[in-house]
């Protein structure tokens, strides 16, 4: 018969001597799943996603006035004034179209650039800076941006977006 004191006591912790001579019991551990927890599943990016990424970091460069063509500007403004008009596309991703695989991503881009600058080092820092931005937040390879300038804004042009009717 066992001692009722002996029943009720818990399991030997590891390490700690059993008191019997025994060598202390090691518990095992099985991992579930197995491997990189990052690799458990699929993250999709949707095109929106990268277009955003990518507008934004393209108006960060100086030398770049607007996004977009004339008329695509002046629709976009008209869309946005309409109530339920958007489309869900906002002015973030206005002149940026993007092509987004598993692993990789193509970029195109239309940007207007104020009078002045070199055009040939805007595009080249908009082409710097939409990578890293896209690279770094998405994981995708960027492996094209292509860059339309549509547009240069003189100095004394006015903003060829309307004004609200109402106020």
């Amino acid at each position: 018969m066992t001692d009722p004191a002996q029943r009720n006591r818990p399991e030997n912790p590891v390490g700690e001597p059993s008191g019997s001579g025994e060598p202390p019991r090691r518990t095992s551990v099985t991992k579930r799943g197995g491997g990189d927890p990052a690799s458990r599943g699929r993250t999709t990016i949707a095109d929106g996603v990268v277009e955003k990424i990518a507008g934004l970091a393209a108006r960060d460069v100086l030398g770049v006035h607007t996004m977009g063509s004339g008329l695509s500007r002046t629709f976009g403004a008209v869309r946005d004034r309409v109530p339920g008009g958007g489309g869900g596309r906002s002015s973030a991703t206005r002149g940026v179209k993007a092509e987004v695989g598993e692993v990789q991503t193509a970029l195109d881009l239309e940007i207007v650039v104020d009078y002045g600058v070199s055009i040939i080092d805007v595009a080249g820092a908009v082409r710097e800076n939409v990578i890293s931005a896209v690279e770094r937040m998405t994981g995708l390879e960027v492996v094209e941006v292509n860059i339309a300038v549509s547009d240069v804004k003189l100095p004394d042009e006015e903003e060829e977006e309307p004004e609200p009717r109402l106020q």
